[in-house]
């Protein structure tokens, strides 16, 4: 999921240097999106891994 949201990224920033700035705002925004989903999954498989790992 972290790789999708590079991938997307680097897609917003190519499309930001040549000049096209709805395909980067599109891409940037699916990135961030992306990103925090990443974030939130990373937090929860933390908070279960060290749940499981008390017991």
């Amino acid at each position: 999921m972290l790789y999708y949201a590079l991938v997307f990224f680097v897609i917003a920033v190519i499309a930001a240097v040549f000049g096209f700035g709805g395909i980067a705002a599109g891409a940037a925004s699916i990135a961030q999106i992306l990103f925090f989903l990443f974030l939130i999954v990373a937090v929860i498989s933390l908070v279960l891994g060290l749940i499981r790992g008390s017991r």
